[in-house]
């Protein structure tokens, strides 16, 4: 894969004091969780300034719709190197842009699990983000049965939480915790 992360933490940033935090941080990749369609722009300039790689969680940007529109005018606009979101569209649309794309999935119930693999089938993403990724097992069965690289996120409190879902083959983990920012 030509844009891998490897990078065990992935910080995600749900303010602009945090955003702002982790540009003086060691961490190469970033994620911008929460802002305004009218920052995402100002936002990836400033990350790019400092060395960062931002993905950006385009269903929680207020004032974007997550479609193949929104997709193209992130690619454009934020320049970002990749894009989080639930939607197949987006997803489909962020990689026609050449954009890392990871699908997130909440994992709630059988059927959620069901349809989730059904969906991974049709886009492809490069990543999929397991919520919540405290499930080992269900993270290790993810991975074997799609082959895609799993991230985890939701719930993750401590690095035993960290450790747990890396040993079942996530690649790596979304944070929002700032104490676990400082570990790497």
């Amino acid at each position: 894969m030509a844009n891998q992360i490897n990078q065990v933490i992935l910080p995600a940033a749900r303010t602009l004091k945090e955003f702002d935090e982790l540009m003086e941080s060691c961490y190469e990749r970033i994620i911008l969780l929460n802002a305004h369609v009218a920052q995402v722009k100002p936002l990836g300039k400033r990350a790019r300034a400092f060395g960062k790689k931002l993905l950006i969680h385009a269903d929680l940007i207020d004032g974007l719709k997550s479609d193949e529109y929104a997709m193209e005018f992130l690619a454009q606009e934020a320049q970002p190197e990749g894009i989080i979101t639930t939607r197949n569209s987006a997803i489909l649309a962020a990689k026609k842009k050449g954009l890392i794309s990871i699908q997130r999935l909440f994992l709630i119930d059988t059927m959620a699990l069901d349809s989730s693999l059904t969906q991974l089938e049709r886009t492809k993403p490069d990543y999929v983000e397991v919520l919540p990724g405290i499930i080992p097992h269900l993270i290790e069965e993810i991975t074997v049965r799609t082959k895609i690289p799993v991230i985890a996120g939701g719930f993750i409190r401590t690095m035993d939480d960290v450790d747990r879902a890396i040993q079942a083959g996530a690649t790596s983990v979304t944070t929002s915790r700032r104490e676990l920012w400082t570990k790497s």
